[in-house]
């Protein structure tokens, strides 16, 4: 046989060789798949038929939310007050005294702007946020170069009339902000560990994707199931599903909110107060003028001072919530224990 033949038939061989190994190895992984248990990676089987189901995207919040570093000086409540101030003074005012927009919002940033437009109710009615001043907060942001400002909320009644009657989305498109209406597809389940009642539930995801700061601006109002509604209780707005089955613990979801979304901060609505007969209220008689607004880096001091100062309920214990919320380290309802600016305009 010649050198050549030899060669020949020495591949031959190892090339046969190589093919029974890789039988052999598909053949135990076969074998691997088809009798491992379901638990284990690659396993076959489905004996209850759940792992052959597509499985739902579970998306998470940054582990530190929106908020961005803390400064050793500025003060955390922002209080601007002025019964004949305009509404542009009144958001500037209270978000100089918090250290200014510039130290919140950069060049670039995508924002998210969360308004209560729950209802579908006229502005002076005190039940939604007030459109002026969700119109001045956009005009704020985009002054210090942002690149997108979203305004959304995922209303109790129809989106569309709530939007349309509240005067929040004439108010932000004509301000420079795109507003975001919820719909079916727009929702994933929000993963929140800790979370009580919401650890893995629909959240209103699609305005928040690529987001780099989130501000909450919500009004000050009474409510009937947790007292007062107001920039902790705001994010509910953002959740999807069943959600009316929280009212029976109504502190409880207060306080997975917190949990749930740390904004860069958040500014209270207090131009106009909902004193009695919220959370929808309906008369004017319910409402009271207070020319406030106020910004802040610690959502639990501002509805603190809000309760006190807006809702002429400081000689009351606080709402649950704040315990509740506060006992989990987000937030200091004690807002005199803090940093507070108030100017008078």
């Amino acid at each position: 046989m010649s050198d050549d033949e030899q060669r020949h038939r020495h591949l031959e061989r190892r090339a046969l060789l190589r093919g029974g190994a890789a039988i052999a190895g598909l053949s135990a992984l076969s074998a691997y798949a088809a009798l491992a248990p379901p638990e284990w990676p690659g396993s076959l089987k489905d004996p209850d038929g759940e792992v052959g189901k597509p499985r739902k995207r579970v998306i998470t919040l940054p582990e530190g939310g929106f908020a961005v570093e803390a400064s050793a000086t500025a003060a955390h409540l922002g209080i601007a007050r002025g019964a004949q101030a305009s509404a542009d003074d009144l958001v500037r005012g209270a978000v100089d005294a918090i250290g200014g927009i510039s130290r919140f919002i950069q060049r670039g940033d995508i924002v998210v702007v969360k308004p209560n437009v729950a209802f579908d109710r006229a502005p002076p009615l005190g039940a939604t946020s007030n459109p002026a001043v969700v119109s001045a907060l956009i005009r704020l942001i985009i002054s210090a170069g942002a690149a997108e400002v979203r305004v959304c909320d995922n209303p109790i009644e129809s989106p569309e009339s709530c939007f349309v009657r509240s005067g929040i989305q004439r108010a932000s498109v004509e301000a420079g902000a795109r507003v975001y209406l919820p719909g079916p597809s727009d929702f994933e389940d929000l993963h929140t560990p800790g979370a009580t009642w919401i650890e893995s539930w629909p959240f209103f995801w699609r305005p928040f994707q690529g987001a780099d700061k989130v501000i909450g601006v919500a009004p000050v109002k009474d409510h009937n199931l947790c007292r007062a509604s107001m920039t902790t209780k705001n994010w509910y707005g953002l959740l999807g599903g069943r959600r009316n089955q929280f009212h029976q613990d109504i502190h409880g979801i207060i306080s997975d909110l917190a949990l749930m979304l740390k904004p860069t901060f958040v500014v209270l609505d207090g131009t106009r107060v909902l004193m009695r007969s919220g959370p929808t209220g309906g008369s004017l008689s319910d409402v009271k003028e207070a020319g406030a607004v106020v910004a802040s880096t610690d959502s639990l001091a501002a509805d603190a001072w809000g309760w006190q100062a807006l809702l002429d309920r400081g000689g009351e214990e606080l709402p649950d919530y704040f315990r509740q919320a506060a006992g989990r380290g987000l937030g200091v309802p004690d807002w005199k224990s803090l940093r507070l600016k108030e100017v008078q305009l």
